[in-house]
Formats: structure tokens, C-alpha cells, sequence
């Protein structure tokens, strides 16, 4: 089976101040009835006002009968009228979507990308690395870098959709379950500035790994609970 696509849902019950958030970041708002997408180069991602949605990852594909088979060894499967529904150990939600998705596929994408920088991924923090790992490997990852001794591991899948996995107290700032990354480099404080102008919320501004105490990193959380580093590498 081929994953088609992979996109980021975030979860929210404010439904306008999340839509503010995205279009202050430059994203692109699409809006399909009840529906609201945000994208920009390498990004599409679902604001979904259901309460019973969680933030996490929803993969399009034509069978998930195979995967279902591995995955219901590995963690729990629930079913909705449109997805599977699962976790992995990072508190992370995965959507299996039962059918292609018309919906996104009638957009027209933003290709620009978004004021953040480089997308560099989702960045997940787990308690149990190897049977992370294994969840997303039957979904068709595959490890391009690390080991789980090492407690940091690269996966990708074959939409190029990158997920970082990392051992607990890897990193010292704040940490959310799910996170997208964006690394860049020399130009991250010029970002930094940008988002200070966008007044857009910062949840941290981090001067860890600075010598001279300058916030050379941030982070950001939308509405819905989901996190955003934007570090210099």
C-alpha cells in the first residue's frame, strides 16, 4: 500500500483565532464548507473544530488492511466513520484515512514557504523509542538515520513526510507532543524578529545553547496544542 499523502491535524474550539495564528504566519487559509486547511511549501494542514479531535498526523492511502494487521499488535485501533484511529508513545494521534480526500485535493497548495523557514519535519519526544518506531515503520517509515540507543532516530515515508523521534530529556526547553521543526541556520534570528512583528505568541524564547544569553531560538504553540521550534540548527 501507498501512502498518498500526509498531513498535520490540529485540534481546536476556537476556530477563528486558530484560522488568525495560521494567516499571521503566512500560511495559506482554504476554507471547504465546514473545513479549513492552512499550506504553505512542504505543509498542508487541517484546523479541525470537532472536540473530539486530537493533534497529530493523518495519512492517506488505498488499503491500510496490511498495516492494520502489524499496528493492532503494536497499539490500540480504533474506528471512525472516516479513519482509523491511533496513538503511538509519544501521545501523538495517527488518522488513517479510509478514502482519498476530494477535499484537499480541489486546492490549489500555497508553494511559498511559510514565515518560519525550512520545514524540517515533526519532532516527537518518546518514552518507549523502539516501539515508536516500529508504529511508524508499519505504516511505511523507514529509518534514514540514528538508532535507538543513540535516543534520536530520523524516519521518512514515501510522500517525504519526516518525523524526528527523540528519548526523553533529550532537549531543555519546552517540548510538545506533536511538534513541527524548522531549522535556519544563520537567518533564525531574522525570523525570530519577523514573528515578534507578526505578533504571533511565543511559548518560549530559549537561550540555552547561546554563550551570550541572545534568544537564538523560539517556540511557538497554535490553539489547538500544537508546537512549532524554529532553532538556528
Amino acid at each position: 500500500m501507498k501512502t498518498t499523502l500526509t498531513t498535520h491535524i490540529t485540534a481546536t474550539n476556537l476556530r477563528e483565532k486558530s484560522i488568525h495564528f495560521y494567516r499571521s504566519l503566512e500560511f495559506s487559509i482554504h476554507e471547504s464548507g465546514e473545513r479549513v486547511f492552512c499550506s504553505a511549501k512542504d505543509i498542508v494542514l487541517e484546523i479541525n473544530p470537532d472536540r473530539y479531535t486530537r493533534p497529530g498526523i493523518k495519512l492517506y492511502g488505498e488499503n491500510w488492511n496490511d498495516q492494520l494487521d502489524a499496528l493492532s499488535e503494536l497499539s490500540q485501533i480504533h474506528e471512525t466513520q472516516n479513519d482509523f484511529v491511533l496513538g503511538d508513545f509519544c501521545g501523538s494521534w495517527i488518522y488513517l484515512s479510509k478514502k482519498d480526500d476530494s477535499a484537499i485535493r480541489s486546492l490549489e497548495l500555497n508553494s511559498n514557504p511559510p514565515m518560519l523557514g525550512n520545514y524540517a519535519g515533526l519532532s516527537l519526544e518518546t518514552t518507549d523509542m523502539g516501539r515508536t518506531m516500529e508504529i511508524y515503520q508499519a505504516l511505511g517509515f523507514e529509518v534514514t538515520t540514528g538508532t535507538p540507543d543513540q535516543g534520536w532516530i530520523l524516519l521518512q515515508n514515501e510522500t517525504g513526510f519526516g518525523i524526528s523521534l527523540m528519548k526523553p530529556n533529550s532537549c531543555p526547553h519546552l517540548f510538545f507532543n506533536p511538534s513541527m521543526t524548522f531549522f535556519n541556520g544563520q537567518n533564525n534570528l531574522e525570523i525570530i524578529g519577523q514573528i515578534r512583528a507578526s505578533m504571533v505568541p511565543i511559548a518560549e524564547e530559549v537561550t540555552y545553547f547561546n554563550k551570550e544569553g541572545i534568544v537564538d531560538n523560539v517556540i511557538l504553540r497554535d490553539p489547538g496544542g500544537y508546537g512549532f521550534f524554529i532553532f538556528n540548527d
